[in-house]
Order: C-alpha cells, then structure tokens, then sequence
C-alpha cells in the first residue's frame, strides 16, 4: 500500500511505503526506455469533503500530467464515498513530472467547486508490479483541513521500440523537441494504426428494469463509455421493457480489447436523474468480424440489456508528412479510384470513400499569449474521427504540412479545422475554426480559408491554407443518405439561452409566415382579387381533378425542384432568405458575452434550475421544427445539388412506379414489408427514409455556418478589433 500525502513536495520517497525486501544491493542501472505505459485504475474515494447544501456533493476526478489533463471520471451524484472503478491507460515520456490528481464537486450551471488534490510521484514507483496507492486529499491553502482519499492501483510498465514515436501521432508533443517535431511521422504508420478497429454497438431493449418512479415505472436511458468517448441513447418515456433500437460506433484503440462501461439512468425533469445500473462489456473475450448477441444482467439495479456488438478491423485512417501521401502517388490514387468505382457500388456499403486533408499553414492568427505569440496547433475533425498537428511554439504565422485521411462513412458530414494555442496551465484557447460539408469540396485546390468564431457566425483572425481531396462512390453516398445519420459523442450539456430562444422562435415565425402567405395566395384565387389569375386557377383545378392519378404528386414535386434550377443556370439567385439569417447569428453573437456575464451576476441559471428541462426542451422543439421547414425549402432549393438531384431520382423513380402499378399493390406490397420486418430481422433499427433524407439537407443556420468567408486583404484595425473581441 502505498500512502501519497500532498506535503511531499519533491520527488523524494518520503510518504511513500513499498513493502519488499531493500537490503540487496541493486544492480546497475540499464538506459531509461523511451516511454513509459502508467495503467491506473480509479477505484473509490473515502469521506470526501461536503460541497452541497445537502450535506453531500457530486464528485469527479482529473489526471493531470506537467499541466495537461489527460483524463477526467465520470460523476457521482451524491455521494462522499464514491465507486468509480474506471481504467485508463497513459503514455508519459519521462517520469520526472508527476501526476497531479483534483477532485471537483459537480454543480450545475455554477463554477465546480475544489474538493482537494494531491500528487503521485511516477519515479517512487516500482515497475511491472500493481500498486495499491491511497492518496491524502488537501487543499493547498489549508493543508491543515483533512478533505478524504482516493484509493487507485497503478501499473507502470517500461516501453521500448517505436512506441513513442507512434504515441506523437495520437497527441499533441507537451514539450519543446525539434527532434520529434521533425520525425517522419509516414514512416511509424507505416508500423502503427491510429485505432486498430471499430466496435459497433446496437442497443436494442430492456427487459424488467427496476421501478423509479411513483407510478410504477421509469423513463430510461443508456449512456455508454470507453476511453473518452462517451453515447447516451434517447429516452423511452414510462415503460420497464424499453426498445431503443440505436447504433454507435467507437474506436478501439487497444489490440488487446478494452471495456464498454455502460449505465442506464432513469429521466426526471426539475431535478437530478436516478440511477439504475451498470454493466460492462470485456472486448478482449470477443471474436472479431462477428456480431455477438449480449444479455447483460445491470448490476447495483434490475433488469437486463440486450446489445448486439461487433468488432470489425480499422477504417483507412492516418496521418503522415505533406511530402509522402496516397493521393499524389498517380498508382495509389488509381487504386483508390477503383475501389470506389461504380462497379464496386454494392460491396462494403458502409465505406462510401476517403478524404485526403492538407493542413499547410496558417497566416494572422490571434495573440493569445501576453508576450503577443501564440503557440498554434491544429485539429481536424470528421463525425467522430479526430486527428491533431504537432504544435508550433511562439508563432502566429506557423506551417504544419502535415496530410491527413479519413475513411468517408456519409458523404453528408462536415469537415471541422480548429486552431487552438496550445496552454502549459490551462486547457487549450480558442484560435479559430472552420467547418467544410464534403459535398462543397473542389478536388486538388489549395485554398485559403477565413477563420471562424467558436459558433461559426463571424470571423476572426487568421486564414488557414488547406487542400482537400474527396474520392466516393456515388451509389454508395446516396443509399447512406437514407439510414439514420451517425451520432455525435455526448458534448455539453444544452443550456437555456434566451438569445438561441428568440433565434428559434423567429425561425419558426419565418417558416409559418411562408405558409400562410401560401394561403393567402390560394384565397386571392378564390376572391377574384385577379380575374385572369383566377381564371387560369380555376381552369387548372377542372383539369386536374378530372383527370387526377396518384403518380401526378411527386411529378408536381419535380416542377418546383427543375423551375430553381432553371433560375439558377440561368444566374437568379433564389437564396436570399439566407442572408436574414446570417444577420440574425450576427446579431447574436455580439450579445452572447453580455448574456453571459448578466446570467453569472443575477443567478439567472439557479433560478431557472427547476424548469431547465421544460426551457431546453421548448428550445429544442422550436429548432427542430424551423430546421425541417428550412431543409423542405432548401431542397428545392438546390442548396445542395447531391440532395436536389437524389430527390429528383427519387421523385421519378416514385412517379413511374405510382404510374404502372396499381395504388392498392403498392399498399399491399408496403404493408406486407412493414408486418413482417420483425419477423426477418428481430433486431432491425427501424428508421424513416424521408426523415434520414432531410437531416442531411443543411438547415438555414448551417448553411451560414458553412458559408466561406471573404478574404479581406487589407482589414482596417477598427475592423480588426470589432472581430476579435478577446
């Protein structure tokens, strides 16, 4: 056991008792390896400070090495003798800096409040060997105050070979090295993937889960972890034999397997939600290239979970210098062009193409540090698929050249660059960003794109130079478009904001405006306000229900789609609704700090607490509703010619079948496929084409989002300053 108190301050073994034998002389020390593996296991904390009004607190506790978090717990709500029984695995290259362990107290809305710390000294470790390590909790400012412990075990293992090499590529360098800043990072991935797999999870049902609330019953949902990626399923709302029918994918980055922590927690709104169990997934006891069935019993709750899991071999995922890349090699790139080829259409329908991205240089970026540098670094992001730069020390002006690619599972997903400026003290700060849906890309051009805010509405300092290349399978592409779009890893928390309400709130007002001014239109036919126009009305109406067939309504859907595009060939720009929205996020923008800093002054969150959900939920309504009527809109609009000229097939394809089959075969036939679904495939996710189709059409705001901006060659300093307002 070994007992770590904070008053050790030096790297000395001073409150740190090995038991084993110490009289034998210890042999000559061989060369230290380049990296060290540190495996810890965060087991329980004992009689942790009160931080809540209740006289409890909701616990989570951060890692940190020289200045960087690496790792963060899940929370417990309320509790001061939590279990949290989570693993991780970290790559340190020298043990000279220590891990520095914090506890926080989860509040809501409000700053986490300090619950202690304290520090594990790496170089007092023995290697190959689990320590059981009980760590003293302390506040710096009152060492004398005794705030509980923390009991870890912890594993470090030596690492030799290119292990610290490959580790470059899955992390930012935390110190200065040019030596590393210059490896030929083409030749370690040659020898290492980045992630050696995927582990898709189907989340089917539950079957008796534990009653929580008054009525009998619960509303449940899942949330799922390895690493740090983290799902949480959709809510069923009051049922104990839930049907989810979810898929999510991770990245599985060990060969050896790994864990799936899984928790189901049941929804309240007003107030903290209930826990209900836990189970836990062992990949290493699972074959790969097979879907396993899996009845989980929950442990600490009622119940059980039925999964499907899957571990498949890694996407085409990598990163190497500018000098060596795939797609500048004209037999590789033949190659690729080949796999994705038409012929090709129908094998491995879920690898639709790849993208190859050029992170070159950046110019102008933000002063973010007060000797006015900037320490830039690069992350590019697709879906759930991350991949960073090394970073370039005081320099806002700093060249990267560095290729990345991504394996292309919707031709649909958005490109996200973010410069950030790499802090020793603090996470990292907020450079600049810009977003690219794949469908915008021109192949080979190097380009010069403007830096975004944080929430893409306007622009900030810098312009950042890409090239990007997209090889997909068209067929490929447009039957992804019809299956449920891949989630997101679980971010923030939503908040209340009155500035995103009134934005959604105006959206809608827009969207109803255009029906009813549709109607008015219809009703000026039927009041003769224009004889001539309601003479052709009325002798359209006499045409068509007299000779009325089921195939002439998506054939009137065609008409508006090919009357926009004949005003777009021929230079008219039906698009100009956009602009009210972009001078809506404008607007904004400039009045998020000052929400910001009134919400903080007045306790606006504590005083809204009881009613978050019933304000989010409201948010979320009125946004989802706005951004289908915008995505209808932006269909016809050709906002986006992939989509337009895949609803035009569609369209067609319906009005020949609508045309030669008879209407009561065609019922037949669609209700035949719906009885029997369950009965082909039990474990089918249900999903609705149409919905699926639209939620890749970009709504009004993300086609702002979206938008490039204009380079502005010679900004003016007032200019300069309005943009850039911290």
């Amino acid at each position: 056991m070994l007992a770590l108190p904070l008053s050790a301050v030096g790297r000395s073994l001073t409150g740190i008792n090995i038991v084993g034998p110490s009289n034998v002389e210890p042999p000559p020390q061989p060369p230290p390896p380049a990296m060290y593996q540190l495996d810890i296991v965060l087991k329980k904390g004992k009689n942790l400070a009160i931080r809540d009004r209740t006289g409890t607190s909701d616990p989570y506790v951060k890692f940190k090495i020289a200045g960087k978090e690496v790792f963060r717990s899940k929370t417990i709500h309320k509790n001061l003798n939590p279990v949290w029984d989570e693993r991780v695995s970290l790559l340190v290259e020298t043990l000279r800096d220590p891990l520095y362990v914090k506890v926080f107290d989860y509040d809501f809305g409000l700053q986490d409040d300090f619950m202690g710390s304290a520090y594990l000294y790496l170089e007092s470790l023995e290697h190959q060997r689990a320590l059981d390590v009980t760590l003293d909790l302390k506040d710096p400012q009152y060492p004398e105050h005794n705030l509980g412990s923390l009991e870890l075990s912890v594993t470090l293992t030596p690492k030799e070979g290119d292990v610290r090499d490959a580790t470059m590529l899955l992390r930012r360098n935390w110190k200065r090295s040019s030596k590393y800043q210059s490896m030929r990072l083409s030749d370690v991935h040659r020898k290492a993937q980045l992630w050696r797999g995927i582990v898709s999870i189907s989340l089917i049902e539950g079957h008796g889960l534990q009653p929580m609330d008054a009525n009998g019953l619960s509303d449940p949902y899942v949330k799922f972890r390895m690493g740090h990626q983290k799902y949480k399923s959709k809510t069923i709302s009051k049922t104990l034999n839930p049907q989810w029918r979810e898929q999510f994918d991770f990245h599985l980055y060990d060969e050896q397997g790994g864990f799936v922590d899984i928790t189901v927690w049941d929804k309240d709104a007003g107030k903290k939600d209930d826990f209900m169990g836990r189970c836990t997934i062992d990949l290493s006891l699972l074959s790969k290239e097979h879907t396993h069935k899996l009845d989980l019993p929950l442990e600490e709750g009622e119940g059980v979970l039925v999964l499907l899991v899957t571990l498949t071999a890694s996407a085409a995922v990598s990163i190497s210098d500018l000098s060596v890349n795939m797609l500048d090699d004209p037999h590789e790139r033949h190659q690729i062009k080949q796999r994705y080829s038409l012929w090709r259409s129908f094998h491995n329908l879920k690898d639709v193409g790849v993208v190859q991205v050029k992170v070159i240089r950046a110019e102008g970026l933000m002063a973010a540090d007060v000797t006015g540098k900037s320490d830039p670094f690069c992350v590019v992001e697709l879906s759930n698929d991350r991949l960073q730069t090394h970073t370039v020390y005081k320099n806002l002006n700093p060249e990267w050249n560095k290729v990345f690619t991504f394996n292309v599972k919707d031709i649909h997903s958005v490109l996200e660059v973010t410069v950030y400026d790499e802090d020793r003290d603090r996470s990292a700060d907020f450079l600049g960003k810009v977003a690219i849906p794949l469908l915008n890309i021109q192949n080979g051009e190097r380009k010069a794109y403007a830096l975004k805010s944080k929430e893409l509405t306007g622009p900030t300092k810098g312009v950042i130079f890409l090239e990007i290349d997209v090889i997909f399978n068209a067929v490929k592409a447009g039957l992804r478009t019809l299956i449920p779009i891949e989630q997101k890893y679980i971010e923030e928390e939503p908040r209340v904001s009155k500035q995103l309400l009134l934005r959604n709130f105006t959206r809608v007002r827009r969207c109803i405006m255009v029906l009813i001014n549709a109607g008015c239109y219809i009703n000026s036919c039927f009041e003769w306000d224009s004889p001539q126009r309601s003479i052709c009305a009325f002798v359209l109406f006499v045409v068509v229900v007299w000779n009325f067939e089921l195939y002439m309504i998506p054939l009137a859907l065609l008409l508006p789609l090919a009357w926009t595009y004949m005003l777009i060939a021929s230079g008219k720009d039906t698009r100009q609704d956009v602009e009210a929205v972009e001078d809506l996020l404008e607007d904004e923008d400039e009045d998020f700090d000052k929400d910001d800093k009134d919400s903080e002054r007045k306790g606006f969150m504590n005083k809204l607490y009881a009613i978050q959900d019933v304000c989010i939920s409201v948010q979320n309504a009125l946004d989802e509703v706005a951004s289908y009527g915008e995505r209808i809109k932006n269909t016809f609009n050709w906002t986006v010619p992939f989509l337009s000229w895949l609803a035009i097939v569609a369209l067609g394809v319906a009005t020949i079948i609508l045309y030669f089959i008879p209407l009561r075969y065609i019922v037949l036939a669609w209700g035949v496929n719906k009885f029997t679904k369950k009965l082909r495939d039990p474990y089918t996710i249900d999903n609705n084409e149409l919905l699926d189709f639209l939620s890749r059409v970009p709504s009004d705001v993300q086609v702002v989002q979206y938008r490039e901006l204009k380079l502005d060659p010679n900004p003016s300093p007032n200019k300069r300053k309005k943009n850039n307002p911290g």
